[in-house]
């Protein structure tokens, strides 16, 4: 049926030329369906579906681009210009994906090109991907099929499938240990990896912001609860705002919201480089250097920012007056407790990016995957459920393996705001909770914590899409 439409609608699109106005006159002709001379939205959006071509957004995408006049519509002289352009970038994305230059693209050169692009496929993924174009069984690609596959989508290459499945840049669930997003190498050059740095940081803030009550009474559950002085949800919450009021339930996010800037920068920055160091070309690159990579890039912007993560667990524990503001609280730190105060926790904070990356980047990759595999058949876009899904769930997983050392680094973190004599080593303190708390003890104020997860990444993801519209980044 499918192979029917297409016919009945496309009769000579295998053989058309690019320069052949007559044959885009019978396209327009046929989707054009009340014989105005233009093609709106509605129009093209049946004549795509009819086609057997469900891209969602597709045809708004289409008449957007090609719209120079901005009336809504597509005339002939404008439907004939986008579809030359667009053939013009799909020839060169087909010559680039052809490395043998044979006028064919088969399985290996897409596998080739995605673990170019810093996407590791299998050969059967590979396959499944190349079934969708291949429209005579050869199981190879040639210009005609490659060119009627992807006439009418917008996106003009596989490139498309990293843009869909960007993670750490998209979501912000209030730490910053997972492995940075990979930028494809058109991003880098047009400039369009700050814009979605900028986007991720504003989205984060907000998120950030949003999720500050819940991120508080996490911390406040980690220092102060125990089995002798249990602190429920709403007893922590009443207790704050009792000692401070409303506005104290947002302690500590000022300067939580200050350190996504230099730790997103730097992390992006020091990821490229240690790219560079552990791959041959600096370019492709395997799922266990991308982790390495990650987890060093982690540790170098946490070493940079780490007394700001310190500040922020004073910042978020204090009592009314006790600091004006951040650099009132770093002063205090520093003339009290000298330089060291900056570092406490740095260890437990240092050893928690490898459960936290790998566990987040493993499970990630293994939904992300799997959805290929079973679900990609027209689009790599997985929709907005999906990504958030797989991202969700591969946060909280990591999460759920680093916690223990979370707690452990905001214990010592607090511990000379709490008593000046007790200062126990990392090794010293998990033994202490374990013995007097259980193994549990580990993941005090994990409720909260978790609770955040969900419209924090609602937050993040709706706020990220708004910027990259007014960004100007293309889907």
């Amino acid at each position: 049926m499918y192979q029917a439409l297409r016919t009945f609608l496309l009769p000579n699109a295998r053989c058309w030329d690019a320069d052949s106005k007559r044959s885009y006159q019978d396209l327009f002709d046929k989707i054009d369906a009340n014989k105005d001379g233009k093609v709106d939205v509605a129009e093209l959006r049946a004549g795509l579906t009819a086609m057997g071509i469900f891209r969602q957004g597709a045809a708004q995408k289409i008449v957007s681009s090609g719209d120079k006049n901005k009336d809504g519509s597509l005339d002939f002289s404008e439907f004939t210009k986008y579809l030359k352009e667009h053939e013009k970038k799909l020839r060169l994305t087909f010559k680039s994906l052809d490395k043998n230059n044979d006028g064919r693209i088969d399985a290996s050169e897409i596998q080739q090109s995605l673990e170019e692009l810093g996407m590791g496929i299998s050969r059967k993924d590979a396959q499944k991907i190349l079934q969708s174009m291949d429209i005579d069984g050869t199981m190879v690609v040639d210009w005609n099929e490659w060119r009627e596959h992807f006439l009418f989508n917008p996106a003009h290459n596989l490139e498309e499938i990293i843009r869909y499945w960007k993670h750490s840049s998209v979501l912000d669930i209030g730490d910053s240990l997972a492995i940075p997003d990979e930028f494809t190498e058109e991003e880098k050059t047009s400039g369009g990896w700050w814009k979605q740095l900028v986007a991720g940081a504003t989205a984060g803030a907000i998120s950030r912001t949003g999720t500050a009550p819940l991120d508080r009474m996490k911390v406040f559950m980690q220092v102060h609860s125990s089995k002798s002085n249990r602190i429920s949800l709403i007893g922590g919450f009443k207790l704050m705002v009792t000692e401070g009021g409303i506005t104290s339930l947002w302690r500590g996010n000022g300067i939580n919201v200050l350190k996504i800037a230099p730790e997103t920068a730097l992390k992006f920055m020091a990821y490229e480089q240690y790219k560079k160091l552990l791959s041959s070309d600096g370019r492709a690159i395997e799922i266990y250097q991308r982790f390495m990579a990650g987890s060093l890039a982690g540790a170098t912007a946490q070493t940079a920012i780490y007394p700001m993560e310190v500040m922020k667990t004073r910042l978020t524990l204090r009592k009314t007056g006790q600091f004006s503001g951040m650099f009132d609280c770093g002063k205090k730190i520093l003339r009290k407790e000298g330089v060291k105060a900056f570092y406490k926790g740095y260890i437990p904070n240092l050893i928690g990016i490898i459960p936290y990356a790998g566990i987040d980047l493993a499970v990630y990759e293994s939904l992300k995957n799997a959805w290929l595999s079973y679900y990609a058949k027209d689009t790599a876009n997985p929709g907005v459920l999906v990504l958030l899904g797989c991202g969700t769930i591969s946060s909280t997983c990591g999460q759920l393996a680093s916690y223990p050392l979370a707690l452990i680094r905001t214990r010592m973190q607090a511990q000379a705001s709490l008593d000046a004599s007790d200062q126990p080593s990392m090794s010293t303190l998990v033994k202490r909770i374990v013995a007097k708390e259980g193994f549990f003890g580990l993941y005090r104020g994990i409720l909260p914590n978790f609770m955040k997860v969900i419209p924090a990444v609602s937050i993040s993801y709706v706020v990220y899409e708004y910027m990259k519209t007014g960004l100007g980044i293309s889907k």
